[in-house]
């Protein structure tokens, strides 16, 4: 799996280096968007229990 990943960046890289324009990427572009995905995911599985464990049982039971 290393050896895929090496290679992908080698590529990316090659890729890359045609472009006259460049910019610097910081990691810490990276480690803030895996945060955000993080929060958004943690708020969606939070708001999606709490409405179910607030649902009342007995509608549920109607509805099968």
């Amino acid at each position: 799996m290393v050896i895929i990943g090496n290679f992908g960046y080698y590529i990316a890289q090659q890729w890359l280096e045609q472009f006259s324009y460049r910019i610097a990427l910081s990691p810490w572009i990276f480690v803030a968007s895996g945060f955000v995905c993080l929060v958004v995911s943690l708020l969606t599985v939070f708001v999606q229990s709490w409405l179910t464990a607030s649902e009342n049982p007995i509608r549920s039971i109607k509805t099968e």
